[in-house]
């Protein structure tokens, strides 16, 4: 989606980032090693055209926890915070109505009455509040790991919890920037986009039908593989000591939405089939049920790579044909004594 609708922008922003999910902070860390830009430009101000920033997330916090940490938190709970703020989740929401006697996750406690406060009491406080509402990660996405077949907390991701329909104080949907962590650019520059939409000088950033922004999502692993050529002609690994094209030996990389063998990991390095590893589709609203066993190959490579080998065995003949002859030097070069070049001037 996009806005153009010409607005009055901001000058300040709080990020409000709860990472009580159920979750293993690994987003939280993975952003840290962000460059494009880096969390810290963001929040020092030395991104032209930002509004001022106000990062709260326990882990990157300059207080020591407690109520000082929660003091934004609460505030915005109640309407009272002094500035629009960004809600982020990380890790997905456990359903508290079938947690028995206890509860599934906490995020503080009520000062009245000092019982814990529960993960989906902060969501419904502050979702509707937001500026923006963005998930970090798979987990907060789509539910991922925590949310597969058999676990017992039933959790599921945000916008499970919020209904699909859901739209924040600034008109948006949930922002989804999925990974198992998230990629921390990806969720670095999608956030930048949402910083410079409050400062109103961009329109919303353009999102899929599943919340993902559609720059970083709309391409698969495949198309940006640096081993997809090994899939065009046929020729796959069948372990992972090997350059070639890694669909049989379980990578998902043709179906899945991930930008990663393109932009790396940090700093344009690594990256799943960069370095030899399978994609199992971290990325996506069915992991990891879908995907699993993650080592066994998905059931349509037997007949994809079935279909593409008789051409791509053709393929591989007619390049080495050709790669024979672009190895060898023009036969004019020579020492000896007579010009053989084969160049003939065309007669008008």
């Amino acid at each position: 989606m996009s806005t153009t609708t010409t607005r009055k922008g901001v000058e300040e922003v709080h990020i409000l980032w709860i990472s009580e999910g159920m979750s293993c902070d690994g987003d939280t860390v993975s952003i840290t090693a962000a460059s494009q830009p880096a969390i810290e430009d963001v929040v020092s101000g030395l991104i032209p055209g930002l509004p001022k920033v106000h990062l709260h997330n326990k882990v990157l916090s300059a207080t020591l926890g407690g109520e000082e940490f929660l003091g934004p938190f609460r505030a915005a709970a109640t309407g009272e915070l002094d500035a629009p703020f960004v809600f982020v989740l990380e890790g997905s929401v456990p359903n508290e109505k079938i947690n028995g006697d206890g509860y599934w996750t906490s995020f503080g406690n009520d000062l009245i009455t000092g019982e814990p406060l529960t993960l989906d009491r902060w969501i419904d406080a502050l979702a509707p509040r937001a500026f923006a509402v963005v998930t970090a990660g798979t987990c907060a996405a789509f539910g991922g790991i925590h949310a597969m077949e058999g676990n017992p907390t039933g959790s599921m991701g945000l916008a499970d919890y919020l209904g699909a329909d859901f739209r924040s104080a600034g008109g948006l949907p949930i922002v989804n920037i999925p990974g198992c962590p998230v990629q921390p650019d990806n969720f670095m520059e999608a956030l930048t986009w949402l910083l410079y939409y409050a400062a109103g000088t961009s329109p919303a950033p353009p999102l899929d039908d599943l919340g993902r922004p559609t720059w970083l999502f709309e391409k698969t692993v495949h198309d940006g593989c640096d081993r997809a050529a090994g899939y065009e002609q046929g020729d796959f690994a069948h372990d992972y000591n090997s350059q070639k094209c890694l669909v049989k030996a379980g990578c998902w990389g043709p179906v899945v939405n991930c930008n990663v063998p393109k932009r790396g990991w940090m700093g344009g390095i690594g990256g799943c089939p960069n370095v030899g590893g399978i994609c199992i589709a971290c990325t996506m609203p069915g992991f990891p049920d879908k995907f699993m066993p993650f080592m066994d190959m998905p059931p349509g490579a037997a007949l994809s790579s079935a279909m593409i080998k008789p051409y791509g065995a053709f393929v591989r003949r007619m390049r080495g044909i050709t790669m024979h002859t672009a190895n060898r030097e023009p036969k004019w070069r020579h020492n000896r004594d007579k010009i053989t070049t084969g160049y003939k001037a065309r007669r008008r």
